[in-house]
Parts: C-alpha cells; sequence; structure tokens
C-alpha cells in the first residue's frame, strides 16, 4: 500500500568503481577543501589501505592529517580527541577510511568541530542539528553498516556504558565512494557480520514504520544482491567484482534504511552492543530471524514477499501464500547457519558470550532505543525480555 504522505531524501553523491578513489582530489576542490582530516583504525593502516589515499592525492597540494587510532567501538572520549587534533590542524573537511565506527566518529567530530562545541551529548536525539556541517567524504571498507548513506551516527557514551544516537539530514555525507579495493582485504568472519548487517537495514527498513515505496525499491534491490552474493565471497575472498556487488547492496540497503529507519532488531543491538560489547554485525545476525517473528502479525505479507528477493522467483513460486512468512524466516536461520559452518558467526546470545544476568539491563536500553519507535509492533520491557531469553540458545 502506497502511504498517503511520505519524503525520500538521499544527497549522497556517490563515486563507485575502480580506481574510484582517483577523483578525491577533484570532489575536496569542488567541496572547497584543502586540509583534510583523515580518520580511519590501525586494521586499516595494517593492511595498506591507506596507501590508495596518498596515491589518490599525488602532486596535489592538498595536506592532510591523519588520526588511525579509532577503536572497534568508538566513545565520546575518541571523538573529543578527534575534535582538538582537527582544530590543532587547522583543518577544513574529514575523510573517514573505515567500517560503521570510523565514519561514525567522523561523523560526531564534524558536529563538535562545526558547532566548536565541547560534548557532543549534547547533540543526542532526531534534528537537533540545524545547520550544515564541514565537509565529510566517507569511504567504506567493510560492506555493512549504509553509515555512508545515512544521517545517523552512534556513539558509545563511556560513562554510562550505552550508545546514544544521533540523527539529522546535516549527517549525511557528502561523497560516498565505493571502490572495491576498499573491501578485498575484509577477513571473512567480518565479511560475514557486515553482510547481515546491511541484510538487516534493507529487511527492517522493508517493514518499519516509515518505510514508502522507493525506501523499499532500495531494499529490495539490497535483498537480492546480498543473498546472490554474500556467501560466494567468503568462499571466494578475492573476487573484486562481487566485492564491488556487497559495497553496492550496503548503499542501497542504507539509503533505504536512512528513509524508513529500522526497528526492535536495532534497538536490541544497539543495546547489547553498548552492556555486553556484541559487534553490531553480529548482534543483528542474531536478533533478526527473532524480530520477523515477533513482528509477523503486523507485517506477515511483507515479510512473506521479502522470500523473493531472498531466494529467488523459482523459490518463491513453489511455497504456498500462507507459508511465505515462515519460509523467509526459515530461509535466513539457513542462511545464518551456512555462516556459522563457514566463519562461525554466532546465532545465539550464548555463542556471543552474552550472560543471561545482563538481560535486564539489555532489555531497558531497548525500549529506550529511539529505533522501537518504528517497529510495526509495540515492544514494552517484558517483551524485549522474552525476545532475548528466545535469542540465547
Amino acid at each position: 500500500m502506497i502511504p498517503s504522505y511520505f519524503e525520500f531524501y538521499n544527497p549522497v553523491k556517490i563515486l563507485a568503481g575502480t580506481n574510484a578513489l582517483e577523483n578525491i582530489p577533484y570532489e575536496l576542490m569542488h567541496l572547497q577543501a584543502k586540509k583534510p582530516f583523515v580518520i580511519t583504525d590501525k586494521g586499516i593502516q595494517r593492511v595498506g589501505l591507506i596507501k590508495h589515499i596518498k596515491s589518490a592525492f599525488g602532486e596535489t597540494d592538498i595536506a592532510f592529517s591523519l588520526f588511525d587510532n579509532v577503536p572497534q567501538d568508538s566513545s565520546d572520549i575518541v571523538v573529543n580527541e578527534l575534535a582538538e587534533i582537527y582544530r590543532e590542524t587547522k583543518s577544513d573537511s574529514l575523510i573517514a577510511l573505515g567500517g560503521g565506527s570510523v565514519i561514525d566518529t567522523a561523523k560526531a567530530v564534524n558536529i563538535l568541530v562545526t558547532h566548536n562545541s565541547e560534548t557532543i551529548f549534547d547533540f543526542v536525539g532526531g534534528d537537533i542539528i540545524k545547520t550544515p556541517l564541514k565537509p565529510l567524504i566517507v569511504v567504506p571498507t567493510t560492506s555493512g553498516t549504509g553509515s555512508e548513506a545515512t544521517g545517523v551516527a552512534v556513539i558509545r557514551d563511556s560513562n554510562r556504558n550505552i550508545k546514544m544516537g544521533f540523527s539529522s539530514q546535516h549527517l549525511i555525507p557528502d561523497v560516498a565512494i565505493l571502490d572495491p579495493r576498499m573491501t578485498l582485504t575484509l577477513p571473512p568472519f567480518m565479511t560475514a557480520a557486515t553482510g547481515m548487517d546491511a541484510l538487516t537495514h534493507a529487511i527492517e527498513s522493508s517493514y518499519c514504520l516509515q518505510k514508502n515505496p522507493i525506501s523499499s525499491a532500495f531494499a529490495f534491490s539490497a535483498i537480492q544482491i546480498l543473498s546472490k552474493h554474500l556467501l560466494q565471497i567468503i568462499k571466494k575472498p578475492k573476487d573484486s567484482k562481487g566485492r564491488f556487488a556487497l559495497s553496492t547492496a550496503a548503499f542501497l540497503a542504507g539509503v533505504g534504511l536512512s528513509n524508513s529507519l529500522a526497528g526492535m532488531v536495532h534497538a536490541l543491538g544497539h543495546a547489547t552492543g553498548g552492556v555486553c560489547g556484541v559487534p553490531h554485525g553480529v548482534a543483528m545476525n542474531i536478533f533478526l530471524p527473532h524480530g520477523l517473528k515477533y513482528n509477523l502479525e503486523k507485517v506477515s505479507d511483507i515479510i512473506g514477499n521479502l522470500l523473493l528477493p531472498l531466494a529467488g522467483p523459482k523459490h518463491y513460486s513453489s511455497i504456498p501464500k500462507a507459508d511465505l512468512p515462515t519460509a523467509t524466516i526459515e530461509f535466513i536461520k539457513s542462511l545464518q547457519e551456512s555462516l556459522n559452518n563457514l566463519v562461525s558467526l554466532p546465532q545465539t546470545l550464548k555463542e556471543a558470550k552474552v550472560s543471561s544476568s545482563k538481560f535486564e539491563t539489555i532489555a531497558q536500553d531497548a525500549i529506550n532505543d529511539g529505533a522501537i519507535a518504528f517497529n510495526p509492533e509495540e515492544v514494552d520491557y517484558e517483551d524485549a525480555l522474552e525476545v532475548l531469553h528466545q535469542a540465547y540458545d
């Protein structure tokens, strides 16, 4: 059903393909920037990906500063440190080279340096940021978070050990560069986890309350590409064309998510990550089938139709209509089992070493997460607690 009113917004300029990175100098010039602050992590530096950025600058007069120590689970402490470095180096723009933690960190730094603020938590929530930020170019090195396409950032509050969300159209990057060279070195486990993160983005954006026909079209394409290529790439990680396909799918899923927003799977994932340190992609993989099952009563038709991009027309047409929703969940569980067999991607909270003694805290944090408001079925504390128990083993 087409809603009587909806909005769709995607201002990101996309540069996609081999050697897309070489266009960075032109994009900086177009953004009237000459002193970018490059933010990345030790893993990116270790596998040598930073050399592609340096090569792209070539003989230009661009002088960049570099920080390569963003942790996997970034916090306000790191954001404050980087904002100070940005000011000291008199940088005029940001380049995020990495996965979700790096990209979200760069977005948060951008908030602080643009507003000359000392605390990121003055901007928590939706649409608190009212003015454009500094130029931001994003080069994702994973195919999952979709943060290169979204106006959302999640940063851990180091004092309360919970993840805080920031949402604004001004957080959407100016440029996203999808270059297959940037994901070729991603280990199989991370490929699986970030791939399931992207799949969760696409699936939740298909049925959450703010969905619309355009966001659903992006989600459909993302699901179709991910289902076709994810297992293949884990088996053949150096397949450049397959890697490029996954990067494209992650971006498509991010665009869909940015417009439709997420639901209880993300709320539980954010809470579990904040309380227990479970990586976001791992949490998405664990909670995805449980979120689908929980929402069956409200959106069973949509969930059933997801089997088409997941499994293809032949399998889809062989399933009776009444059985499609259950078949969709079973297909995802089968995909999870394959990933677990290939790279030991956890399927349960127990496998992810989450103690059930933490469930009450996780459930409370989850129902306070902004994503919970867009879930089709209402979720209260007891509901969240029950899903956590179902996901345990």
